[in-house]
């Protein structure tokens, strides 16, 4: 790469993130996500809770590592984005593979380094999500059946959300904020349903073109309805069983139950068209939203 085009890398990766990695977006849902879990898991201890440094570190590293991951799908992904998304930077050449993968050491350090200021296990933990990423796509590479069949490339894929949400509570564990417990398996169990009930929404559909990644074209679009109605309902068991004792302050996030409830009510009567996707997205934030104004209103 010349001297010029190196000059010119910082203006494409500023390009490309803002086009397949909207900041108002993946970092807004990185913010909350980590607020919601931390906030809870610090309150449910009995602890007052408010946002410290370390809490900003853990809001940080879960942005890097969502672009990180980003940077990964764009790369794994580029055979099907030729076929069906023909305009996306890698396929166009916006980007390079080598300016991705530049970019991707560098978010690996940077997360590394900003987590030798936490604990050693933070930094080994957020090291095993993005090991684990590029374990899935050199995995991809080598199994067709991972590749092109939906729910198990979900099943095998969705781990390191998993794994993410693992860096966050085990870092708190770590410095002694909190204790594991079972409390803990609950929390990470409850942002996995808020999550999975987004993924599902957003790939499920009365009419689907072929070859279209849809887990509605494997479940049929009540079966996939059903499971996406039920992840919101899994959300919200696990909220009842973490926060009844608080009492009815305390089952605040439970109310954006009406969320999914009127997006599946939307979506079955509709009979054609997608999920109301605007309504998944809303479980997601005002979820999230509640569970962080919980955490600090409650103690």
């Amino acid at each position: 790469m010349s001297t010029v085009a190196v000059s010119r890398v910082p203006a494409r990766l500023g390009r490309f993130v803002l086009r397949r990695f909207r900041p108002h977006v993946y970092a807004t849902y990185g913010l909350l996500w980590v607020l919601a879990l931390e906030g809870s898991a610090v309150s449910l201890t009995g602890t007052a809770w408010r946002p410290a440094g370390a809490t900003w570190v853990r809001v940080v590293s879960v942005v890097l590592a969502l672009l990180f991951l980003r940077m990964l799908d764009e790369r794994k992904d580029f055979a099907y984005d030729r076929v069906h998304h023909p305009d996306r930077p890698l396929v166009t050449g916006a980007i390079t593979v080598a300016e991705l993968r530049g970019a991707m050491a560098a978010l690996t350090a940077v997360a590394a380094g900003l987590n030798a200021a936490l604990s050693a296990t933070a930094v080994l933990l957020i090291l095993a999500a993005l090991g684990y990423g590029l374990f899935l796509a050199a995995l991809e590479r080598l199994s067709a059946a991972v590749r092109d069949r939906q729910l198990l490339n979900l099943a095998v894929t969705y781990p390191v959300q998993v794994l993410l949400g693992v860096y966050v509570y085990g870092s708190l564990a770590a410095a002694g904020t909190v204790t594991a417990d079972r409390r803990g398996a609950l929390l990470l169990a409850l942002c996995a349903c808020v999550f999975l009930h987004f993924e599902f929404a957003r790939k499920t559909a009365w009419e689907a073109e072929p070859g279209a990644r849809l887990y509605s074209a494997g479940l049929g679009p009540r079966g996939s309805a059903v499971v996406t109605a039920g992840l919101a309902a899994g959300a919200v068991a696990c909220q009842v069983v973490l926060f009844v004792p608080d009492g009815a302050l305390g089952l605040l996030p439970c109310l954006t139950a009406v969320l999914p409830a009127w997006g599946t009510r939307r979506f079955l009567t509709a009979r054609r068209g997608g999920w109301p996707l605007p309504t998944a997205m809303a479980f997601v934030v005002t979820t999230y939203l509640a569970l962080a104004v919980r955490a600090v209103v409650l103690p």
